[in-house]
């Protein structure tokens, strides 16, 4: 059996969804987790997901996973794990603290000491599927587009800080047309901010798709198809044309000077890197993936889940990486179940799974820990 090289030792959550007070040992093994729907389950990969550079898997505000809820619904709350990362242990924190103006601040902590969001990151990488995931292929250009960047924020850190300085300009910019200011310098100002942080963003993108594509490719045929991967997005084109980023960022922002009337009546920013989609098609069938039933396009998901897992192992500056699938039987047959807990065993990274019985997870043998969720609590199988 795989030694994972990345697992978490121990979780306490305080105050978080129905936990009152979670405080769970663990080994290197993967864990699962069953109960009934509502017994708790999902809060914990949740939890798990407030450590990683985003909102977790239910994108939650810090008010929304507040314990106490009621008038007052501004409650502290706190998510502590040891992550044991090639035998080096780090304590990764997370949680919201009271402001004296009566709300809640996030706050978030490794090894007792304030860290940013990309720090966190780098000591416990994470990707996570859920049931809403399902449907992606057939769903919302916005919802693959979130997706895919967690994927590559995964791998690039920086990536994170990049698209978040891209909204704020592109924001503003925005607040200046509606009220009609045309100064040249304000908005060539922001578009330049625009076009470097979306030439960044862009070109991030195409080198996780070329490396999580390359992974796909060398994944041997079985349970899960392979699917193949394209970008369709105005600069991600540029990028994979092969231009230089200076032209991208300069083509853009003249873009953008010139179509500023355009943007200012339709309220919003009709292109860039915030308008780009992920296509995929089904290998084997050559049929595009919205198309293929609800449990290929399930199969492809998860193929694709565990293809970025290995690609970041095998990239330098990232590593293993956490894979967290919630309610992991859904739309899989027993020879495709068995198959996912297969591959899963030979990351070397630790895998969490809920599902409602416990008897979902019997292939995995004594080779997973098991763990029953009633009503918030948590007690080893």
């Amino acid at each position: 059996m795989t030694l994972h090289s990345l697992y978490v030792s121990r979780l306490m959550l305080t105050d978080f969804r129905n936990h009152a007070a979670l405080d769970l040992a663990l080994d290197a093994r993967p864990v699962c987790l069953f109960g009934a729907n509502g017994a708790g389950k999902t809060n914990i990969l949740e939890a798990l997901t407030m450590l990683a550079p985003s909102r977790g898997l239910r994108a939650a505000t810090l008010v929304d996973v507040a314990r106490t809820g009621g008038e007052d619904r501004a409650q502290p709350w706190a998510v502590s794990a040891r992550v044991v990362q090639d035998g080096e242990e780090s304590v990764l924190g997370a949680g919201a603290e009271r402001t004296p103006e009566g709300g809640v601040k996030r706050v978030a902590r490794r090894d007792g000491m304030p860290a940013t969001a990309t720090e966190l990151a780098q000591a416990a990488r994470m990707t996570w599927l859920t049931p809403a995931m399902d449907r992606l292929w057939s769903g919302a250009a916005g919802d693959r587009r979130r997706f895919f960047d967690r994927l590559t924020l995964a791998r690039a850190s920086e990536h994170g800080s990049a698209a978040a300085q891209y909204e704020r300009a592109m924001r503003e910019r925005q607040r200046l047309l509606a009220d009609r200011v045309f100064d040249d310098a304000w908005l060539g100002g922001l578009e330049r901010e625009m076009s470097a942080h979306g030439a960044a963003i862009a070109a991030a993108r195409v080198e996780t798709l070329q490396r999580l594509q390359e992974a796909i490719d060398a994944r041997p045929d079985g349970a899960f198809p392979k699917a193949i991967l394209s970008l369709d997005g105005l600069l991600e084109a540029r990028f994979e044309r092969g231009a230089k980023s200076a032209d991208v960022e300069e083509d853009f922002a003249a873009l953008l000077r010139e179509v500023r009337g355009r943007d200012a009546g339709a309220g919003r920013a009709l292109d860039g890197p915030h308008r780009s989609d992920l296509l995929a098609r089904h290998a084997a069938k050559d049929m595009p993936a919205d198309q293929c039933s609800t449990g290929e396009q399930k199969a492809l998901l998860v193929g694709l889940t565990l293809a970025q897992a290995r690609a970041l192992s095998n990239d330098p500056g990232a590593g293993a990486s956490l894979i967290l699938i919630d309610e992991a039987a859904a739309h899989l047959d027993s020879v495709r179940r068995a198959a996912l807990f297969d591959e899963l065993l030979a990351n070397p990274g630790q895998a969490w799974l809920t599902g409602t019985d416990e008897n979902l997870f019997e292939a995995f043998g004594t080779r997973a820990q098991r763990f029953e969720v009633k009503d918030g609590v948590v007690s080893a199988a």
